[in-house]
């Protein structure tokens, strides 16, 4: 295929017959065909970088959530933790609780019962002496 350039000030003139219009018809098809096709591939290019983007921000948002919900299970463990602590704690104050001897005690510590016999002293501790200064 000879390309043929066309210079307006040119001396030399084209020919005007069958094969000249058809390699022009040819060419000019091909140009076209050219630009749809870099066209087709644009709109393809542009098609493919919004899907990314679209994925891009859908795999961090995410992510974020993610990290956010794992953030919540990190401090649901902890606080589930302390209350098992607290649960166990508690169901040894109640076994505690069931002898009757624990019970005897704390009543005289706290409430300054005596037992038969008992003299009961109380004698002011070194710490609160030193708050009250």
């Amino acid at each position: 295929m000879v390309k043929r350039q066309k210079h307006q000030n040119s001396n030399v003139r084209t020919l005007e017959n069958d094969y000249v219009r058809s390699s022009d018809s040819k060419a000019q098809y091909k140009k076209q065909k050219k630009i749809r096709y870099r066209r087709r591939m644009l709109a393809f290019g542009v098609i493919a970088a919004a899907v990314i983007v679209f994925l891009v921000s859908t795999y961090i948002t995410q992510e974020r959530r993610l990290a956010e919900k794992q953030q919540q299970k990190e401090e649901v463990a902890a606080k589930l933790e302390e209350i098992k602590e607290q649960q166990e704690m508690l169901e040894l104050q109640i076994a505690k609780l069931e002898d009757d001897e624990y019970i005897a005690k704390l009543a005289r510590k706290e409430y300054f019962l005596s037992d038969d016999g008992e003299i009961i002293f109380t004698i002011p501790d070194d710490e609160k002496d030193k708050k009250s200064n």
